[in-house]
């Protein structure tokens, strides 16, 4: 791992003496200052609305004027597109080996969001081979024209999955009331401390399908804290979403909660989200390059 942060440093190094043909890598050090919020959306499980909630928080960031872009980071069963209603004709998969760029992939929707399609059926990114590995470094670059970039992890604690969360500013960990979920949530909390190391993310944690804002704090009560007495480890509650039925209704018109219904209590919810998380700092260094140094190397 350390030594593909070094291979990074010194393509970045040299990108700076680079002919003509290397234009794009002469800009992306500059382009990587940017202050992008790099923000992972993550779970134990399936089925908890990961997915869901990680567009509907891109769009109420779009709707504060932010310039958003989600990255479908499920290599295995991509569906963000799905939930937009587009077909993408390319994704990560295409990029990642060298057949399309990043700007290529980054589409635009009717909601005011860009999204990046998954690969789907792609395993790991370590399967790259170093050709391969150093063109999708060079390509992810392009996602600092973004505010905010919001990352639809996996399910689970795959390598994808860790990856993506420890490069991340922040990782919101999405669970459920139901005890299959909160004891998957610990899990994946428990594997983040114990296999990512130098952790220095802020965890968040996010209790869907509430009934009431009463189980959603004792759900995230009993998580922070048997987190905090085994690991050590500081989860933040960020706030819940309740049950609500026009979720379910949007997703199978394919058009986000946060448009079809907007003053519904999940609407209303994923704002609340989008409001606390903007009262949290995040790193004085965040950007693109600071998650590409964290996602192919050490810091």
């Amino acid at each position: 791992m350390e030594d593909q942060a070094q291979a990074l440093r010194d393509m970045m190094n040299s990108a700076k003496a680079a002919p003509k043909p290397a234009e794009r890598l002469r800009e992306q050090p500059q382009q990587a200052a940017r202050k992008t919020r790099i923000i992972a959306v993550t779970s134990g499980k399936g089925g908890v609305g990961k997915t869901n909630v990680s567009v509907n928080l891109a769009i109420a960031y779009a709707k504060l004027g932010k310039k958003v872009i989600v990255m479908d980071a499920d290599l295995g069963l991509a569906n963000v597109n799905i939930m937009l209603n587009v077909i993408p004709k390319h994704n990560l998969y295409h990029v990642m080996k060298k057949q399309k760029s990043m700007r290529d992939i980054i589409y635009d929707t009717d909601y005011g969001i860009q999204i990046v399609a998954g690969a789907s059926g792609f395993s790991k990114i370590a399967n790259l081979t170093e050709d391969e590995r150093q063109g999708f470094i060079s390509e992810l670059y392009a996602l600092s024209q973004a505010d905010i970039v919001i990352i639809d992890t996996g399910a689970g604690v795959g390598n994808n999955v860790l990856s993506f969360v420890a490069a991340a500013d922040e990782a919101i960990i999405i669970t459920t009331p139901e005890p299959t979920a909160i004891t998957d949530a610990y899990g994946i909390i428990k594997i983040i401390a114990t296999e990512v190391e130098n952790l220095n993310i802020g965890l968040k944690l996010v209790v869907n399908r509430v009934k009431n804002v009463v189980e959603g704090r004792r759900v995230a009560d009993r998580i922070i804290e048997i987190s905090g007495t085994f690991l050590n480890l500081k989860v933040e509650y960020l706030g819940c979403i309740y049950d609500d039925p026009v979720v379910s209704q949007a997703v199978l018109r394919q058009k986000p909660f946060l448009i079809s219904e907007p003053r519904s209590k999940a609407s209303i919810s994923i704002q609340h989200l989008v409001s606390r998380i903007e009262k949290t700092d995040f790193p004085d260094d965040a950007g693109i390059g600071r998650f590409i140094k964290k996602l192919f190397g050490k810091d």
